[in-house]
């Protein structure tokens, strides 16, 4: 199996300001460390003071938040937080790998529980597959997307997220990072997730194009895509606790739909995926809603390769509508050069086709072998050569719930 990389970034030198309507000094030390309503000018994050998100906290247009490397950023417990910037505001949060920036809980650690506040939310004006201008889910209610697909929201390194996912609202919860039509030239690198209670990462349409994200143990899904999305993931991992998972819905590695309805609007999503290591919860005893490595489902297409999938409990390359099997067959969408293996002894789950008028399951593995994919068996890391199962070395952290 592939060797985890990991990128260590040079320090950066911050010469960052804020707008007081007057006198600009080099670096902003506000006197309250509390975040709350509308950021409308440049604002500075210093790593000397512990900052409090509460309730939604939103960076207008024109507005670019800065964040110092080792800054800490909190919710509040009763107000939980949440940070949305917006169409035409920028973040720029570039933590190092000795310093990283920390999005958690305002509980003490041993009693931080996922979904302790909301998320971040980045919006942009690249393009989606709507025909009317949407908003946000979460009950943030930000409008999002355009024409831009070079559109730059800035730029997130060595980013952590941790106890993200408060449900807002009915089946409406924040993710632990969303972004919403974000565009190619936003940077997004070394951004880790922990415990989310909905999604880690989810993108709606748009071209932004991150690497070596980390999604550990994620509730619903490690990576979602939808609205017509066309960015490329690359160098990503994610790994499932065997014990944690949405009781509402099934926990997948990815779940990938063009939109709702599986419409044939367009652009259709079509996710570039390359380089992914995906862990299921690889464990019998393992909750029941830990569910598939894929899920292509409405109407979707999709490009992955040279990528890794196993430990699933249910099934890995799953096709789940007529439509996605089609771009499947026909080419428009490409799944060549990976490695797949559920946790179990029956190769059928392997690869699954819930489309039989279009291909049977069979057919699914017969191209998918012909397209240069294996099967491999997944019982226990021995088996999968997995160099540190648990990462608890380096910059990123995975503890134990609430820690």
């Amino acid at each position: 199996m592939k060797k985890l990389l990991f990128i260590v970034a040079a320090l950066a030198t911050f010469s960052c300001s804020k707008d007081l309507g007057g006198d600009v000094a080099p670096i902003n030390v506000p006197s309250t460390t509390t975040l709350s309503g509308n950021i409308s000018v440049t604002t500075t994050l210093t790593a000397d003071k512990e900052w409090t998100l509460k309730g939604y906290v939103y960076v207008t247009d024109g507005a670019t938040l800065i964040i110092q490397p080792g800054t800490v950023i909190k919710s509040d417990i009763s107000e939980k937080g949440a940070l949305c910037i917006e169409r035409g505001a920028k973040i720029q949060a570039e933590g190092t790998a000795a310093k990283p920036i920390v999005f958690t809980s305002g509980r003490p650690a041993g009693e931080r529980a996922p979904g302790d506040w909301g998320g971040i939310v980045i919006l942009g004006r690249a393009k989606t597959n709507r025909t009317s201008e949407p908003t946000i889910e979460g009950g943030i209610g930000r409008a999002y997307g355009g024409s831009n697909d070079e559109d730059n929201s800035g730029v997130m390194k060595y980013v952590r997220i941790e106890y993200a996912g408060i449900a807002a609202l009915p089946n409406s919860e924040i993710n632990a990072l969303t972004f919403g039509a974000v565009g190619s030239k936003t940077i997004i690198e070394n951004v880790q997730t922990i415990y989310a209670n909905d999604d880690a990462f989810e993108f709606f349409g748009g071209t932004v194009s991150p690497k070596y994200l980390y999604a550990y143990a994620t509730a619903d899904d490690d990576y979602d895509f939808d609205f017509g999305f066309t960015g490329k993931v690359s160098f990503s991992i994610s790994k499932r606790d065997p014990q944690f998972v949405d009781t509402g819905d099934a926990g997948n590695g990815i779940e990938c739909d063009n939109d709702g309805t599986g419409s044939s609007a367009t652009p259709f999503t079509r996710p570039v995926l390359d380089n992914l290591t995906l862990i299921g919860p690889n464990d019998p005893a393992a909750l029941s809603n830990h569910n598939l490595a894929m899920r292509w489902r409405r109407a979707t297409q999709f490009e992955v390769s040279n990528s890794t999938f196993i430990g699933y409990m249910k099934g890995g390359f799953s096709l789940e509508s007529n439509e996605t099997a089609q771009a499947y067959k026909d080419g428009k969408s490409i799944f060549k050069n990976n490695k797949i293996g559920t946790y179990t002894t029956n190769t059928s789950r392997n690869f699954i086709s819930g489309a039989t008028t279009i291909i049977s399951s069979a057919d699914v593995k017969t191209k998918a072998l012909a397209d240069g994919n294996t099967e491999i068996e997944s019982s226990n890391a021995e088996i999968l050569k997995l160099e540190k199962p648990s990462w608890t070395t380096g910059w990123t952290r995975f503890p134990t719930k609430g820690n």
